[in-house]
């Protein structure tokens, strides 16, 4: 109980003492006591507000008459201070109103000092800002009128010296922030300007390359014109020299070629006069001052290869005409002229290696569409001017150090192709000479018409000179026109060698070999088929022989030709020779092989006219009809024999005894035949001897005794046998060398003589009441068994 009281005591003192704020701890420590804790404690408390009441009571009793003395002064000090305020309130007032003016120009003073020290703290500022926002107006004014690379200059001046001053002025940060994007924009229009200049060259990119073409020209012309007149040797291999011929650049053209050429003629600009190349300048300094310099490199050379494929890639219809050549050779040379230009007036924009690189992509390129587009030309002309435009078009990309020997490679397959139509364009001329030709000996009338003609063709023969006119030459007029066509193939040829950079020698080697291929092939062909026509007789045949001995004589002029034209001494001449003679002998040979065939199909024609009565009892007292004609028709030709070589005439004429020897015996051995009457046997035996006497007449001159009647020795044995009915000396003799019959082989005279036994069975009904008769019968049988047993010996022996 006495812990209970003495707690309270001490919450009373911690109430009296805590500020009220504080209280709720404090009492709910009361709470928190024993049961019934707070009744005892609100009794304490009730105590303790008593006590403190009475001490109140007391204090106030003790201190009441202090206070009503302090309130009765009070009231009497009153009155004295409302006297004291309207007095000072009036001082107040004076004073406020004689402070009026003072403080008004004491403000005036506070605010012009302020005035003062903002005006002096604004000039500072302005003497700092003033410059940075000159070269920010001059930076905007160099933005107008397009100096960008100043503009840079002047951007990288505000950054690094004037914006750092003021940094901290609001416009100077927009002015930073701005800069970037100035600079970009500064790139995006250079980048622009660019694109217009890449625009630019590739639209005159072609009148850039005709000018540099037309320069290199001019230049070469000039050349020529001075080697000309120092006697200098133009035809030297200057081609192998170093794989480089020495040429010098075509940048300036030199004003005394054009003053030779055309004193009139205009200047001709260069690709710096055609092409504003500024644009590339500044872009180049401008990504370079930006540090961009290598992505600028990267896209101007990505852009001038997409722009090189452009160029490369040639129009489809390109081969048809020369111009579209000389466009597509312009265009390349205006790309690398550029591209020349920009490596000698830029460092390291683009190098040599790069330039190399792309020329040699370039060269195959060139290389492939002029392999492919000149494979389409037919026209040799058109293929001479392309080669010309090729020969330019290296030289003047040469005179700017571009390697170009493969094009020059590349002339010689184009040469190759241009002989081809070359020998396509002359076949079509020799089959049009040809045609036209009346295959005889050329008439001339006087002196003057026999020079005409030997002007145009190398004929030389005494015996024909000491004959008065008018006389005729013994080729046709094809001879003539041949050889000047021939000539004019070489001069052809020749065109295409030249400027090629090849020595004399080469040329010369050059030409022959393609005269070569003109002789042994399109002229070889044109005669073959000329030969093998239908409608050439053998008139005509025996002309074309006379012409290919003529034109063979002919081929030592034409090498002294292609000499002369080549300069080529005889002393250092080692190149091949003409195969002029192969040519025309197997022409010849195909034309005699062509008129053995000839006479032979001629004998066939009059042979099917035959028309023999094999069953006559008598013959008619004379040869037959069709064998005098075939016999009179042999005579007539041969008479037109007498100009060929006498060779060829005997050969024919053997050829021509011998076919008609070999018709008639098939004719008698027909299997078709089956019966033959003595008297046919006779009537054939009158044919024959008509042959025979063709033969011994000597139709062409040249054959020994009686060799051209050995032809038909082999007939003439066999009617011999049957015409004497001399079988027992047949047989007796046969197989000795020695016998009268030797050329009669046992089946040949079997199957006659079974062809005359079925005759006599046929004709003699009676005949077995005949003696003779019957021992003629029996005669034959007899030697038809022995022949049997000759044929039957002769195919075991086999």
């Amino acid at each position: 109980m006495a812990e209970s009281l003495a707690e309270h005591e001490r919450i009373l003192q911690e109430i009296e003492s805590t500020d009220t704020a504080c209280v709720g701890p404090t009492l709910r420590s009361v709470y928190d006591d024993q049961p019934n804790a707070h009744q005892r404690f609100m009794e304490k408390l009730d105590a303790c507000i008593r006590n403190h009441d009475r001490e109140i009571e007391k204090m106030c009793n003790f201190h009441h008459q202090g206070f009503v003395d302090a309130i009765t002064e009070l009231l009497k000090v009153r009155a004295d201070a409302g006297k004291l305020k309207v007095q000072v309130t009036d001082t107040n007032r004076r004073l406020q109103d004689a402070g009026k003016e003072v403080i008004a120009q004491t403000e005036e003073i506070i605010r012009c000092r302020i005035q003062q020290r903002n005006i002096t703290t604004v000039v500072e500022k302005l003497q700092l800002c003033l410059p940075v926002l000159e070269m920010y107006s001059k930076l905007k004014e160099q933005m107008n009128v397009k100096r960008y690379y100043s503009a840079l200059k002047t951007m990288e001046q505000l950054e690094n010296m004037y914006l750092p001053r003021v940094s901290q002025y609001r416009f100077c940060q927009i002015m930073i922030e701005n800069l970037p994007k100035l600079r970009e924009e500064i790139k995006e229009i250079s980048m622009s300007d660019l694109k217009d200049f890449l625009e630019s060259i590739r639209k005159h990119s072609d009148k850039i390359g005709e000018t540099a073409m037309k320069q290199a020209q001019q230049q070469k012309t000039f050349n020529t014109a001075l080697q000309k007149q120092n006697n200098v040797n133009y035809g030297r291999n200057m081609h192998v020299i170093n794989g480089k011929v020495p040429e010098p650049k075509y940048e300036i053209t030199s004003k005394r070629t054009l003053e030779e050429e055309d004193e009139h003629e205009e200047e001709v600009l260069t690709a710096h006069d055609l092409v504003d190349f500024s644009p590339v300048y500044r872009c180049l300094h401008i990504y370079s001052v930006l540090g961009d310099g290598e992505t600028f490199e990267n896209y101007y050379r990505k852009q001038r290869r997409k722009q090189a494929r452009l160029v490369l890639q040639p129009q489809s219809s390109m081969h048809e005409t020369v111009e579209g050549y000389r466009r597509y050779f312009s265009q390349i040379v205006g790309f690398f002229v550029v591209e020349d230009h920009i490596l000698h007036v830029t460092q390291g924009l683009v190098t040599r290696a790069y330039t190399d690189e792309l020329w040699n992509m370039a060269l195959s390129k060139i290389i492939a569409v002029l392999r492919t587009h000149s494979s389409y030309c037919t026209d040799p002309d058109l293929v001479l001017e392309l080669k010309n435009l090729i020969v330019v078009f290296a030289d003047t990309l040469q005179g700017y150090g571009f390697p170009v020997n493969r094009l020059f490679d590349l002339l010689f397959e184009i040469r190759d192709q241009y002989n081809e139509t070359l020998l396509k364009k002359w076949a079509g001329l020799f089959r049009d000479i040809f045609e036209a030709d009346n295959y005889s000996p050329i008439p001339v009338a006087n002196e003057e018409e026999y020079k005409i003609v030997i002007s145009k063709f190398p004929f030389q023969d005494p015996e024909l000179d000491k004959q008065s006119f008018p006389k005729k030459l013994p080729m046709s007029q094809s001879v003539p026109q041949i050889y000047i066509q021939v000539k004019e193939f070489i001069y052809a040829s020749l065109k295409f060698s030249e400027s090629l950079h090849r020595s004399s020698t080469e040329i010369d080697d050059m030409l022959r070999k393609s005269t070569n291929l003109l002789l042994t092939r399109t002229l070889s062909s044109c005669l073959q088929n000329l030969i093998k026509k239908p409608h050439i007789g053998l008139t005509e045949l025996v002309q074309i022989i006379i012409n290919t001995t003529h034109l063979e004589q002919a081929c030592k002029y034409l090498e002294d030709f292609i000499t002369n034209i080549t300069n080529i001494s005889q002393e250092t001449v080692h190149t091949a020779r003409l195969y002029g003679l192969s040519t025309f002998k197997d022409a010849r040979h195909a034309a005699e092989g062509e008129i053995y065939t000839k006479l032979n199909q001629k004998i066939d024609e009059f042979i099917q006219l035959a028309d023999y009565d094999w069953t006559m009892s008598e013959p008619a007292g004379r040869a037959s009809g069709y064998l005098m004609d075939l016999i009179n028709f042999l005579r007539s030709t041969f008479q037109v024999f007498t100009h060929l070589p006498g060779k060829v005439a005997q050969t024919a004429c053997m050829s021509a005894c011998q076919h008609l020897s070999t018709s008639l015996m098939q004719m008698l051995l027909d299997s078709e035949l089956k019966q033959i009457s003595m008297g046919a046997v006779q009537q054939f035996n009158l044919d024959v001897i008509q042959c025979e006497l063709f033969a011994s007449s000597e139709p062409v001159p040249g054959f020994h005794g009686d060799t051209l009647q050995l032809a038909f020795i082999d007939l003439r044995q066999l009617l011999d046998l049957f015409m004497v009915w001399d079988w027992s000396t047949y047989l007796a003799d046969y197989g000795q060398s020695t016998s009268k019959y030797l050329r009669v082989n046992p089946s040949t005279a079997l199957t006659l003589l079974e062809k005359m036994k079925d005759t006599s069975k046929k004709n003699n009904i009676f005949a077995q009441f005949r003696k003779n008769d019957r021992d003629k019968q029996k005669l034959i049988e007899t030697v038809v068994k022995q022949l049997r047993s000759l044929v039957n010996g002769m195919s075991q022996h086999t």
